[in-house]
């Protein structure tokens, strides 16, 4: 693994992983490899990524937490600009770890990558005035497959970092906010339900 270094199995769930980089920097700036199919046969991974994505928020925006019910997606996501705090659930049927999150803080600085596997739910909060989100996807998109849970669900608790609010039993985004910005989701985050009503194993 000539450019990268990798972190895997994060808090006990199997194939999360933090792949680091390796950056070249001198007086003129810097140089990394964003990614190299051959490091990354050699850490051990097989996955073929399709798609490339990317967004930009503003602060305070939370997205998520989404999941395709019947495409899942592997994704291998990094910050380019801004800093967010990335957050993945195991949803894998028969997971010993199923429910659990690991949350990364991603930045423009730190140039890590987080690898989410098949089988989790993803989102990310915004804690930059600005953040530009890039990631790879292992399938192609397909419409009406996207499914979604309560970012802020108390069965899953995560604990996203400088957001205060108080829970008042739905993922409206009222009342809450980021170092004083108001959290902002979209329509549709503030609607999906809690991680028991969405599975019955």
């Amino acid at each position: 693994m000539g450019q990268i270094t990798v972190r895997k199995d994060l808090d006990g769930i199997k194939g999360l992983c933090l792949i680091t980089p390796a950056v070249h920097g001198d007086a003129r700036g810097y140089f990394m490899e964003t990614y190299s199919q051959r490091d990354m046969e050699e850490a051990g991974f097989d996955y073929v990524f399709v798609q490339d994505n990317q967004s930009s928020s503003i602060k305070g925006v939370l997205r998520g937490l989404h999941f395709q019910k019947q495409y899942p997606q592997t994704k291998l996501v990094r910050v380019i600009k801004g800093e967010v705090f990335d957050v993945a659930v195991d949803l894998r049927e028969n997971s010993e770890t199923f429910g659990k999150w690991h949350g990364e803080l991603l930045t423009e600085e730190n140039k890590e990558q987080f690898l989410i596997p098949r089988g989790f739910a993803h989102g990310f909060l915004v804690l930059s005035d600005t953040a530009e989100f890039c990631y790879k996807c292992d399938d192609f998109y397909h419409a009406n497959d996207e499914g979604g849970l309560a970012w802020n669900d108390p069965d899953i608790g995560v604990l996203w970092p400088r957001l205060t609010g108080t829970y008042t039993g739905t993922p409206l985004a009222e009342g809450y906010s980021v170092d004083g910005t108001a959290l902002t989701l979209s329509d549709k985050d503030q609607k999906w339900p809690g991680i028991k009503q969405t599975f019955r194993f």
